[in-house]
């Protein structure tokens, strides 16, 4: 049996606990029919622009209270931040149910919505967009799942494609080609491999194999002799670990290298961020090893400007709804009656959001500038910027 040592026994107190309120969000629903249509009610440029924001006020389950709250806080912020632009937002609870978050859609709609912003949770959000498509109105769900989006469903969550192709097309350059990647034997692990093998074929990589392990500390341990000698037997030059800090993340930085997997030769990359909680950042295997996060210029600037104004730090999905009202606010300011059109929401130049430049894709997935960033003595090292802008560098 491994010795654990005390930096990763910091990390693990939560380990394997239930997942964030990001995977909430994003994995509990799959193989769903999506909304139809997309086309997107015209509006009348010289009147306000009715905005329903679909959030779990009344739900019982841990954290989502104060979740709901400041999604509403930031959607609030965003409207209050638009210039020459008037937006009626209009805020319904969904208590983070389906079938409620259904029926304030259409409640929404009957109001006058134009366009939603939200729900949280993927079966919600597909519930809503199923309901409101004959109206012909767009929704931009709080989730990252891409398996529900299409139709006139848009995710405003950072999704698992953009990173794994923005670290990807980074490790590439750096002359890593040969990945072997690592993902857990549940929903998150397996949408996590397949964004890895999608960016890999997109970027001239190969993934020269997959260990899978259970989602346990034991499952974990017992992988890791498994891993070590996969990686060499297929010569792998880079290793891609779909693992969270909450999660088998610092096992595996503590036990890979310990049992051969020297972080100097071969490249440690991650799917998740690796900066919280700081603890993470002690772990030997990450030393050098490379994960993807926001512009935090700006993202430190909407916290400090949320902060502020409502007395707390926001949850870290809130700026979600920022980015939605900025989203919708570009374009009502367009002066254009189809401005909530698919076709405008997917415009090639993009938005700016609270952690940088974003687009919607026509597949109703989403674009994000990432930065790349390795950790060097324990800190934070930003070796290649998060794009400002779309057709440059970084994408």
């Amino acid at each position: 049996m491994f010795a654990i040592s005390q930096i990763a026994r910091k990390v693990l107190t939560r380990l394997f606990a239930v997942l964030s309120l990001l995977w909430l969000a994003a994995c509990d629903a799959t193989g769903v029919t999506m909304g139809g249509g997309g086309g997107g009610q015209p509006i009348d440029p010289g009147a306000p622009v009715a905005v329903a924001l679909l959030v779990p006020h009344g739900s019982s389950a841990p954290g989502e209270a104060a979740l709901a709250r400041d999604l509403e806080a930031a959607a609030r912020l965003a409207v209050a931040d638009l210039s020459g632009v008037r937006i009626d937002l209009r805020v319904y609870g969904t208590a983070g149910q389906p079938g409620q978050a259904q029926q304030a859609a259409l409640n929404a709609v009957a109001d006058g919505a134009k366009i939603i912003i939200g729900p949280l949770h993927a079966e919600s959000a597909n519930a809503v967009a199923v309901a409101v498509a004959p109206k012909n109105v767009n929704v931009l769900a709080f989730s990252n799942n891409p398996t529900i989006a299409g139709g006139n469903l848009f995710v405003l969550g950072q999704t698992f494609d953009n990173t794994a192709d923005r670290l990807t097309r980074y490790a590439v350059r750096q002359g890593k080609r040969r990945i072997l990647t690592v993902s857990s034997n549940n929903l998150a692990g397996q949408l996590g491999a397949q964004a890895i093998a999608k960016a890999a074929a997109n970027s001239g990589a190969q993934i020269v194999g997959n260990v899978g392990y259970d989602f346990s500390q034991e499952g974990v341990v017992a992988a890791v002799p498994q891993i070590t000698q996969t990686a060499s037997s297929n010569s792998a030059d880079a290793v891609f670990l779909t693992a969270n800090s909450a999660g088998a993340l610092p096992l595996f930085a503590q036990m890979l290298p310990e049992n051969g997997l020297n972080p100097a030769t071969t490249q440690y990359i991650g799917l998740s961020r690796w900066d919280s909680p700081p603890q993470t950042l002690e772990l030997p295997g990450l030393q050098g090893g490379l994960f993807a996060l926001p512009d935090q210029g700006k993202a430190q600037r909407f916290r400090a400007r949320f902060a502020q104004t409502n007395g707390n730090q926001p949850h870290p999905i809130a700026g979600l709804a920022y980015d939605g009202i900025a989203a919708v606010g570009a374009l009502v300011k367009t002066g254009k009656r189809d401005a909530l059109s698919r076709a405008s929401l997917t415009q090639s130049a993009g938005f700016q959001g609270v952690d940088g430049v974003f687009r919607l894709r026509q597949d109703g997935t989403n674009q994000r500038g990432l930065a790349v960033a390795t950790v060097r003595d324990n800190r934070v090292v930003i070796v290649d910027p998060a794009p400002q802008g779309f057709g440059g560098a970084g994408f």
